[in-house]
């Protein structure tokens, strides 16, 4: 979690309940406004994605789901 985030998050901590409760809906509606099919990547999430596909990441439609014996290491 980067510390801007960690930030707004012990701030609202410091909140009461129904001024968190205000506080989220209030951040869901700017995350829905930035993408309203969250369908974008941070930068934190575009490379651990990058990484993942790096390192021999496997698409779900290459995966023989009846023969899961194939992919175990020996």
């Amino acid at each position: 979690m980067s510390e801007k985030a960690m930030e707004a998050a012990r701030m609202m901590d410091m909140l009461p309940e129904s001024d968190q409760n205000f506080a989220c809906e209030f951040i869901k509606k700017l995350v829905l406004a930035w993408d309203p099919d969250f369908t974008k990547a941070t930068a934190q999430e575009a490379k651990e994605m990058a990484e993942a596909e790096a390192s021999g990441f496997v698409e779900e439609s290459e995966i023989d789901w009846n023969d899961l014996n194939h992919y175990a290491e020996a």
